[in-house]
C-alpha cells in the first residue's frame, strides 16, 4: 500500500439553485497525484451508480477510498478539483491545484 494519503477536493453545485455550491472531499491512499484523482472519480461514479440503482453506497475500499454524503442531483466539477498529499505523520506534504 502506498504511504501517501491524498485528499481530493471537488467543487460541487446544485444545477437548479446555482447559489448552492460547495466542495466534496474524497480521501485515501494512492501512488501518484493523478492516481488519487482517478480513484476519487471512480469511487464517486460507483457510489452514484449504486444510488441511482436504489442500492446502498459501496463500502470503503482496502486503500481507504469511499464516497459518502453525495448530494443527489448536484454536479461535480472534476476540472476544478484540487489534490493535497499527506505524509504518514499527518503533516501536509504538498498541494497541487487544478489537476486534470
Amino acid at each position: 500500500m502506498p504511504d501517501i494519503y491524498f485528499q481530493v477536493h471537488v467543487p460541487i453545485r446544485n444545477p437548479t439553485r446555482p447559489e448552492q455550491c460547495g466542495l466534496h472531499v474524497f480521501t485515501g491512499a494512492a501512488d501518484t497525484w493523478s492516481a488519487a484523482l482517478r480513484i476519487a472519480r471512480e469511487t464517486c461514479d460507483r457510489a452514484t451508480a449504486a444510488r441511482e440503482a436504489g442500492l446502498p453506497a459501496p463500502g470503503r475500499r482496502p486503500d481507504g477510498w469511499s464516497a459518502r454524503g453525495l448530494r443527489p442531483g448536484w454536479v461535480f466539477d472534476w476540472t476544478g478539483a484540487t489534490v493535497d498529499a499527506w505524509r504518514p505523520d499527518g503533516r501536509l506534504r504538498l498541494s497541487r491545484r487544478r489537476l486534470s
